[in-house]
């Protein structure tokens, strides 16, 4: 029951890190447009984070979890192979929040998982379908956020065309407020539930090798269907669990990731509060639908995208594509590099498991 145990306390522990490195995702142009000061601005995302349990568990369900307990293939599916994705993701997004790098800690994780997978039963124990979706996210993901950057950008213009700057500025700031409140939602909603279903896979990876007669009543399984109304049959963990998860992510947003709102907010273009407001509720929609179609996306990504999609309106150098650069190099090394951290570590664990 050891390891069970350290597996939700280390999920639950990555989703507090997930919340302080991908806060910036959902507040960035807030701050750096000053509609909001920073301490205020965490409180707000935090709030609208753990709004995001209400939306999985009454509205949208929880397909994202569905999805994340098929990353390993379930016959394979080990407490240690968990242990070592869990770790190589704390341990890689630690490492990109430390440099300011926006990188995907949804992304960290797969890749974590993969790696473990891979050193402990070969490449037939990862599902290569399921990653296959995900990976191909890595770049759908943020060119949905560009186009729908774009989109909302050039619509909004005409629409607003005869508004007077400075009237148009004022409403901005407002719908920023809504924009980033949808934002921090769809974060919550997408980056909480990975861990969720990887508590999920474990839970059944321990009643297949021991069984749940000696398990205490508060790590039973929730065998009930969850979100049975829009069709999807998360099963697995406690009632508690989604909760708890969601929580930490909440916690960890008001710890701030100020690094990372630097680069996100600044550096990729420069951002007015109108823009500010096409970029994220481009995030927010692109978001919303992944989450419909139950695919674990970078919530970085697609704020990046969103960004540069509304950068680019203006005109294409607007856009610091060196920036650019630097993000999507960071973007395509961290599952490998999160595969390889997540093998070295089950190789540990396996000496002494």
């Amino acid at each position: 029951m050891g390891c069970l145990v350290a597996i939700i306390i280390l999920a639950i522990a990555f989703d507090f890190i997930n919340g302080f490195h991908d806060s910036a995702n959902s507040i960035a142009t807030v701050v750096s447009t000053k509609v909001l000061k920073p301490v205020v601005a965490v409180v707000w995302a935090a709030f609208f984070n753990f709004i995001a349990f209400f939306a999985a568990e009454y509205l949208l369900g929880f397909n994202i979890a569905n999805t994340v307990q098929k990353v390993v293939e379930g016959d394979w599916v080990t407490l240690p192979i968990i242990i070592g994705g869990l770790s190589a993701a704390i341990v890689w997004s630690l490492i990109t929040w430390w440099k300011g790098i926006p990188s995907s800690s949804s992304h960290t994780l797969i890749g974590g998982l993969m790696g473990a997978a891979i050193c402990s039963k070969g490449l037939m124990a990862v599902h290569w379908s399921t990653v296959g979706v995900i990976c191909a996210f890595i770049i759908v993901a943020p060119l949905l956020g560009f186009i729908a950057g774009n989109i909302i950008t050039v619509g909004l213009y005409w629409l607003c065309r005869k508004v007077k700057p400075h009237k148009m500025d004022v409403w901005s700031k407002r719908l920023q407020l809504v924009s980033s409140a949808c934002l921090s939602t769809a974060h919550g909603l997408n980056d909480s539930q990975k861990e969720i279903g990887v508590i999920a896979c474990a839970l059944a990876a321990y009643g297949a090798q021991y069984g749940f007669d000696g398990l205490p009543n508060w790590l039973l399984p929730d065998l009930m269907t969850r979100a049975g109304e829009t069709g999807h049959n998360f099963t697995g963990a406690p009632a508690w669990i989604p909760v708890a998860c969601i929580t930490a992510i909440a916690i960890g947003t008001m710890s701030g990731g100020w690094k990372i709102i630097k680069t996100m907010g600044n550096k990729i273009t420069k951002i007015t509060p109108y823009e500010g407001f096409c970029s994220q509720a481009a995030g927010a929609v692109t978001l919303f639908i992944t989450q419909h179609l139950g695919i674990p996306v970078s919530t970085t990504h697609v704020i990046s995208g969103s960004i540069m999609g509304v950068g680019a309106v203006k005109r294409l150098s607007a856009v610091r594509w060196g920036v650019s650069k630097e993000l999507i190099t960071a973007w395509i090394i961290t599952i490998p590099i999160s595969a390889v951290i997540g093998a070295v570590v089950f190789g540990i664990i396996h000496i002494w498991i």
